[in-house]
């Protein structure tokens, strides 16, 4: 029985999706643009799209999210016929079809919305469902095909695509790139880049790749350009040898784009990156350096999961990104072997997830998604750092060689193709005695983490009994199973206990007989995920922990307390944090703790005693830092100390220290500044009111790159000084135009919503709010949480908590992923108005 044709709405339902899955194979795509030099003019373009058809009633819809003048003409296989256009679909009359192979032709305007145009650059970014914003498509995961680009450009133009190029022609100032086929890619892998960029060939682990780029820091390009290509073919080899399947497609490219909206993207044979990330100066730290390694490890896992098996429906996209960081964190390891890559885990994943799961909008990791007009805001901390975790339990559970095993039986057998979750759970649970769809639906179904308790019985000065019981943070008797270790702790030894949580209380049998230790330490080697109970005598005792792994996870621990107003307050919580900097000698965990304390100084400190907190601070990291200088530690540990003090100075001495520093470019001895840090100077100055003139202009004055120029440009209004200005600015963004550049418009909002900005700031509240909704439709995927989080963040007072309470409480058929995402974002302003000001 031929499946039941869908309605015409807008987005692309997954009701659609699946009848055109059924009634549509063997695609592929022939794409011509023609770009002007000019970003203002339009783009020319056609395509030619094949493909076999099974025979029905209900006309063919194709996606274009654009104005019906977009389109021009319209012909099925070879006959020109009459536009229809309805709800952002292409309508072709089921009688212009034929059984079997077909071929719609279609002269149109490209769509802007996801080309990002720039003066002299422009590439697309097309995931989730914005292929449709740029060309007629079959906008869904599981209508993978072969694209064929063709591009018309001006000459001194770069360019690449997902294929290798063919040819090309010159005719005066423009010229005619044809590239090749592509392998069979989904819709949202399409991509090309195009623009004034410098290409660089190189030849790494036998393997030829092209990086084009547009930096032109020397010390950046030099020191840069050959961990790159060596960091791509060590993840390359790493993947090939752990898949026991060769790199899947026909070229290997990669490109750096200014202010790009994520970290990287995945493009198959041509891969996006954020450029600051991977350009690094000789200033960079160790942390610095392990993330641009992560972030290459992670978009090139994606060539085997995400790009050659492909999720079927977005509802499972955490399952291409929860591979991606999965396998990143092994090709780290192995890059770094002299790194702690335990504790690059629980630093990079378990403080984001526990930032999202904490919080009333907290969301599961899998997902229902009726529409895809609604996958962007699947993504967030849970896809990225809790699954992860989820997984790393997983493999714990499986143990290593099954899952091995298993995910190189996945690849095989969906390889090309598309797969979902319960795919891959049916061929693990193969591997495994464990019920993995009973473990699956706690952890990948259900929203939250639970909350550990304990008890110690004492008898005859021996430990009788040590229980440990599991709860969801609702009060609800559900289960996590998971593993994990407690540490007894002692004067001269630790000594640790594995818990395997299969059961809502468990007693730790290996405790009975011995001696009371000085503290426990839960979630000693940062495995376990949940709100752990904290020791009383944790904050005196924490200097003794030697193990950075334990360190990290008892300030993580502590740090969740606090914000649970469990045991420990935000005062007692900086005292303790504050003797650390001096004893803190692993850079990773520095980042850490720093990190918190700057959010404990601006977040959880009320402003009336703001200035003295934040002048120990200052005191405290300088002096840790003079310290690291005299005992020669690390330069990672110099510079996140000089950040810590640049970012909590409020004392007029410190302010006039940093000025001295920025005005002169004259960095503490054993710190290196760089371009990129004397800007942050500035803009730190600036966002105090430092009474010098012209610090910005200054600023940007001793900037080269022109593409940082103009991001500095874009942020100046939000720093002045004028409270006129800075409301001038605010209101610019309601323009859509205004906010193109994403990166610019929320580093600029963190400064404009800046603790030191909130009496005036706090203005712009509702007017944000009132945009979410619009930025959802208009930006890209990560952007509406970027944009409130910017907003958001600095907040504490119960008014605040009041407006976004309100905000939802007159809207109660409000988007309810736009609600969630906004509760995420309230957390921090919820938390610390119930801290500081309620009795």
């Amino acid at each position: 029985m031929p499946p039941s044709p869908p309605p015409v709405e807008t987005g692309v339902s997954q009701a659609l999706a699946r009848f055109r899955a059924q009634t549509l194979g063997d695609l592929a795509y022939a794409l011509k643009f023609d770009i002007p030099a000019q970003k203002n003019q339009p783009i020319p373009a056609s395509e030619t799209i094949t493909f076999t058809w099974q025979p029905g009633n209900a006309p063919l819809q194709l996606d274009f999210k654009e104005e019906r003048a977009h389109l021009q003409t319209v012909s099925v296989n070879g006959t020109a016929i009459p536009i229809v256009f309805e709800q952002e679909h292409l309508l072709i009359d089921a009688a212009r079809l034929r059984p079997g192979t077909n071929q719609i032709t279609i002269g149109f305007t490209a769509g802007n919305l996801s080309l990002n145009r720039n003066d002299d650059y422009l590439y697309t970014l097309l995931v989730p469902d914005r292929a449709r914003t740029v060309f007629p498509c079959f906008d869904q995961p599981d209508l993978k095909a072969s694209f064929q680009l063709t591009l018309t450009l001006p000459q001194r133009w770069q360019a690449i695509t997902n294929a290798s190029l063919i040819d090309s022609a010159v005719t005066a100032d423009r010229k005619t790139l044809r590239f090749a086929a592509s392998e069979r890619i989904p819709t949202y892998l399409f991509s090309f880049v195009a623009g004034q960029f410098r290409p660089v060939s190189r030849t790494a682990g036998n393997r030829p790749m092209l990086l084009l780029h547009r930096e032109t820091d020397t010390t950046k390009i030099r020191l840069s350009l050959a961990p790159l290509f060596d960091l791509h073919a060590e993840a390359l080899g790493f993947l090939e040898d752990y898949t026991q399947m060769p790199y899947p497609f026909s070229k290997f490219d990669f490109a750096a784009i200014p202010d790009f909206q994520y970290g990287g993207m995945e493009h198959v044979g041509a891969i996006d990156y954020r450029s600051s990330t991977l350009f690094l100066d000789n200033g960079a730290t160790r942390d610095q350096k392990l993330n641009r390694a992560t972030l290459i490890a992670h978009e090139t896992a994606h060539m085997w999961f995400g790009d050659l098996v492909t999720m079927r429906w977005f509802d499972d996209v955490w399952l291409k990104e929860v591979f991606a960081n999965f396998m990143a964190d092994k090709i780290t390891e192995a890059s770094f072997p002299d790194a702690n890559y335990d504790l690059q885990f629980v630093i990079d994943h378990f403080p984001a997830a526990y930032a999202v799961d904490r919080t009333e909008g907290a969301n599961p990791i899998g997902q229902p998604l009726a529409n895809l007009q609604e996958a962007g805001s699947l993504y967030g901390g849970i896809i990225y750092h809790k699954a992860p975790i989820m997984m790393r339990q997983l493999e714990l559970l499986i143990g290593k060689e099954a899952l091995r095993e298993g995910l190189r039986d996945y690849l095989k057998t969906y390889a090309f193709g598309n797969a979902t979750w319960t795919d891959l759970i049916r061929i693990l649970d193969a591997r495994t005695p464990t019920d993995l769809q009973a473990w699956s639906r706690i952890w990948v179904s259900e929203t939250g983490r639970p909350v550990f308790t304990h008890q110690i019985e004492q008898q005859n000065g021996r430990i009788n009994r040590f229980t440990i019981t599991q709860a969801g943070e609702d009060g609800s008797r559900r289960l996590w199973p998971q593993v994990f270790d407690v540490a007894l702790v002692y004067a001269d030894r630790v000594e640790l206990i594995p818990v395997t949580m299969s059961q809502p209380t468990v007693e730790l049998t290996a405790a009975r007989g011995k001696t009371p230790p000085l503290f426990v330490a839960f979630n000693a080697m940062g495995q376990g995920y949940g709100r752990f109970p904290v020791d009383p005598a944790t904050p005196a005792q924490l200097a003794s922990v030697g193990n950075p792994v334990t360190r990290a996870a008892l300030y993580i621990n502590l740090y969740e307390a606090m914000l649970a107003g469990a045991g420990i307050g935000p005062k007692q919580l900086i005292d303790t944090y504050q003797t650390m900097l001096a004893t803190e000698k692993e850079e990773l965990t520095l980042r850490l703790l720093t990190s918190q304390l700057t959010d404990l100084v601006w977040t959880f400190t009320r402003p009336a005693d703001r200035p003295a907190v934040a002048a120990q601070v200052e005191q405290a990291a300088w002096q840790a830092m003079e310290q690291a200088m005299e005992q020669a530690q690390h330069p990672g540990i110099t510079k996140l100390l000089f950040r810590l003090y640049q970012s909590v100075a409020l004392s007029p001495g410190a302010q006039q220290r940093l000025y001295t520093i920025w005005d002169q470019q004259k960095a503490p001895a054993g710190v290196t500044l760089t371009e990129d840090d004397y800007t942050s100077l500035a803009l730190a100055l600036a966002v105090r009111d430092y009474p010098a003139d012209g610090i910005l202009t200054r600023q940007l004055a001793r900037i080269k790159n022109p593409d940082r120029q103009k991001r500095l440009e874009f942020m100046m209004p939000a720093l002045s000084a004028s409270e006129a200005e800075r409301n001038a600015f605010f209101a610019s963004l309601a323009v859509e135009a205004n906010r193109d550049r994403e990166a610019w418009v929320t580093a600029a909002l963190g400064y404009l919503h800046h603790p030191l900005r909130a009496v005036t700031s706090a203005t712009y509240l509702p007017k944000s709010l009132e945009l979410l909704e619009e930025i959802q439709r208009t930006g890209d995927i990560f952007f509406p949480e970027q944009w409130l989080r910017a907003t958001l963040s600095a907040y504490q007072t119960p008014e605040t908590a009041q407006l976004v309470r309100q905000f939802l409480a007159d809207r109660p058929g409000y988007n309810p992923r736009l609600r969630a995402k906004l509760l995420q974002a309230a957390d921090g302003p919820f938390r610390a108005s119930k801290l500081l000001y309620q009795p």
